[in-house]
């Protein structure tokens, strides 16, 4: 069973390096596009959007390098492997997504106070083209699981919501005369951007806090766990995320004094099997006996 968990794993991990390559490569082949069109057009809404492009590229980039990096496995270095180096990419995206939206939002306030005529007819085309491949790469990535992977996706919606705020801008700027609408919608838009980002530290650094997850209920497990007729209690249990997917845990169990080594073996297999299913793929299990004292039952 734990092996089974543990080829899936694996293969989504693959899923994910390969989603990440796929919308770099469109996101980077795209950022040329945009900054010749910007050029074109004589848009500076679509010049500040490549230059935006060009540090999700840069962001992309990074984030599959640090996604393929985290499939290495455990060493001397570090003994859970390399999982967590796909958090960090994710908190740096994270980073670098609120300094451009905080950027974007700079170069659009002289843009409100003096709007500038551009060719709407070559924003409209470029706008549709965006929507087009940047919402390709957006929902190849949120298919994935990792956090990686989200905070990415979190970049390519930025990037859709931008094309698509063009695309309006563009045509009502065509039949009106109404040149500040798209620096308007693009303040919109990084302000959503920044309350996400948010959202997604705090996610990444409760991780690095070691807080338990939380689709899991700590408390719950360790009344299920009593519940086992061989098991009078359980203490010193510790729950954290590795990576934002793969969770361990470690707990002391104070098992019927009459269990012999058979017995105990079993029981630990039957408590890792439960332990799995309640989405914990790493367990330390150390067993007891109620004439033992454990000292940290008292301070933990």
């Amino acid at each position: 069973m734990h092996d089974h968990h543990s080829h899936q794993h694996n293969h989504t991990h693959d899923a994910d390096v390969k989603n990440i390559s796929v919308a770099f490569f469109l996101n980077l082949s795209f950022t040329v596009i945009e900054i010749i069109g910007g050029l074109l057009t004589n848009s500076m809404a679509i010049l500040s959007d490549a230059i935006h492009d060009l540090g999700d590229s840069f962001s992309l980039g990074m984030a599959w390098y640090f996604q393929k990096f985290s499939k290495k496995k455990s060493d001397r270095h570090y003994s859970y492997g390399y999982k967590r180096f796909a958090l960090l990419g994710a908190i740096i995206n994270s980073i670098i997504l609120l300094v451009g939206s905080i950027f974007i939002i700079y170069e659009a306030i002289p843009r409100i106070l003096e709007p500038q005529q551009t060719n709407t007819v070559g924003m409209f085309v470029l706008a549709i083209l965006g929507v087009i491949v940047n919402g390709a790469a957006m929902f190849r990535l949120r298919r994935g699981s990792s956090l990686n992977e989200k905070v990415v996706s979190l970049h390519m919606l930025e990037d859709v919501l931008g094309w698509m705020a063009i695309l309006i801008g563009s045509v009502v700027m065509y039949f009106f005369d109404l040149p500040v609408l798209d620096p308007l919608l693009s303040v919109g838009i990084a302000l959503f951007v920044i309350y996400n980002v948010f959202k997604n530290l705090k996610q990444s650094l409760k991780i690095v806090l070691q807080a338990i997850p939380e689709e899991i209920d700590s408390e719950e497990i360790a009344r299920e766990l009593v519940a086992f007729d061989e098991i009078e209690s359980v203490h010193d249990l510790h729950i954290w995320s590795v990576d934002g997917e793969y969770n361990v845990m470690t707990l002391h169990v104070v098992v019927a004094a009459n269990l012999n080594i058979v017995e105990q073996s079993a029981l630990k297999q039957r408590i890792r099997d439960f332990l799995l299913h309640e989405g914990i793929q790493h367990a330390t299990i150390e067993f007891e006996n109620e004439s033992e004292s454990c000292t940290l039952e008292e301070c933990c």
